[in-house]
């Protein structure tokens, strides 16, 4: 057909067998974490079982004490009322016998509380954690089919496909259901585990005003845990950040841009210059997407393996494109020799894969390296049409 290259259908193929990979994958990590979600509900359950055995033993302890101290007061007014008939050791004894049992008590009676709290406590979290279950068994039925239709499908399209208009949406289509996945696990992730964890450190501040022996040890053995907890809280919500950053829905490219290059900065130490020229109101999904990950990968590199303290990153919209330019100071490499191993740069997005993503939407990746001289980037990407990302 006139105005269309001919399609590079071996490597075409070998984009659907990286996403039907990517989701047999996503599959997997899927049902670890319906497993684990399955552990939890056990661990709960054996867990609040103790807690009610407990808490029914604290129940009746309380109880008695209760009738104790009842029995001591009665004593104590008794002594107290026919003083002269008592000597000063009975008068005092009396007296520490009230006060002993009225302290214990309200001891009990805190713990009662604390045990009557965490037992309600663990019940809501096993009420999560069995809906964890089913949402994770309900996102393995979907990936299934999605699965299905793939293999079914797409593994002979490649002799189907005639022109590049064609394989423009086939891969538009395959990059929304590798997305549309990894955004349902990012949500599902963020209403379970990261609620967990802003929990625990709820409890853990509880805990500090009810452990009786050694106070201030168990105080700053508390004060360690939260921190620890509150760290793993931060990496669970870069977790999620990194599967499906929501302020590219919620805010647009360059804003969430800006805040990930920041976040590098301050982690890394690394001087990253990021400019911008021009701007585009309707940005499609697909490709604010695809420029995110492109400049998420790069900068990974670079900080894993460039050891370069200066990068540039500049961003220019045109009137049908956009244009990525990333360049760095760092060590370089022989690109023409790291492509002879595919495997090492196939990490991840990894140069090639990089390469692919572009090329998926019909624009330019273009690598100029060289051992000592830094890396530079350059990328050009369409501004697709309307009808380049219809659900349809």
């Amino acid at each position: 057909m006139a105005g269309y290259k001919k399609v590079d259908t071996a490597n075409l193929d070998k984009i659907i067998k990286k996403t039907i990979e990517a989701i047999n994958n996503s599959k997997a990590e899927l049902f670890d974490i319906a497993e684990n979600a399955r552990n939890e509900c056990v661990r709960l359950e054996k867990e609040l079982k103790e807690l009610k055995r407990r808490t029914s033993e604290i129940i009746k302890s309380v109880e008695t004490l209760e009738v104790a101290l009842y029995e001591s007061k009665k004593r104590l007014m008794h002594v107290s009322r026919n003083y002269d008939k008592y000597s000063e050791e009975e008068l005092r004894e009396a007296y520490e016998n009230a006060d002993n049992i009225r302290v214990e008590l309200a001891i009990k009676r805190e713990r009662e509380q604390y045990y009557i709290k965490r037992r309600n406590e663990l019940e809501m979290r096993l009420k999560e954690a069995y809906k964890t279950v089913e949402k994770a068994d309900n996102l393995i039925s979907q990936i299934g089919i999605s699965l299905s239709y793939l293999t079914g499908d797409l593994e002979n399209v490649s002799l189907q496909i005639e022109d590049m208009k064609q394989r423009r949406l086939l891969g538009i289509r395959i990059i929304k259901a590798q997305e549309e996945e990894r955004q349902r696990v990012a949500r599902e992730i963020h209403d379970g585990p990261a609620q967990s964890m802003s929990n625990i450190v709820l409890k853990a501040e509880i805990c500090e005003r009810l452990v009786d022996s050694d106070p201030e040890k168990a105080k700053d053995e508390l004060r360690t845990l939260k921190s620890v907890v509150r760290d793993t809280l931060r990496d669970v919500r870069k977790i999620i950040y990194d599967l499906r950053p929501m302020s590219l829905d919620d805010l647009g490219l360059i804003p969430t841009l800006q805040r990930y290059i920041e976040t590098c900065r301050e982690e890394s130490g690394i001087k990253i210059t990021f400019k911008t020229r021009g701007t585009c109101e309707q940005l499609k999904p697909v490709v604010s997407l695809t420029v995110f990950r492109l400049v998420q990968e790069a900068v990974n590199n670079i900080k894993k393996h460039a050891r370069a303290d200066k990068v540039t990153i500049n961003l220019e919209f045109l009137e049908k494109e956009l244009k990525l330019y990333i360049a760095d100071n760092g060590v370089g490499f022989d690109f023409d020799s790291l492509k002879s191993n595919e495997e090492d740069i196939n990490k991840g997005f990894g140069l090639i894969s990089m390469r692919e993503r572009v090329e998926l939407l019909d624009g330019k990746f273009e690598i100029d390296s060289a051992v000592g001289k830094g890396t530079r980037l350059n990328i050009t990407v369409p501004l697709l049409p309307e009808e380049g990302v219809s659900n349809g």
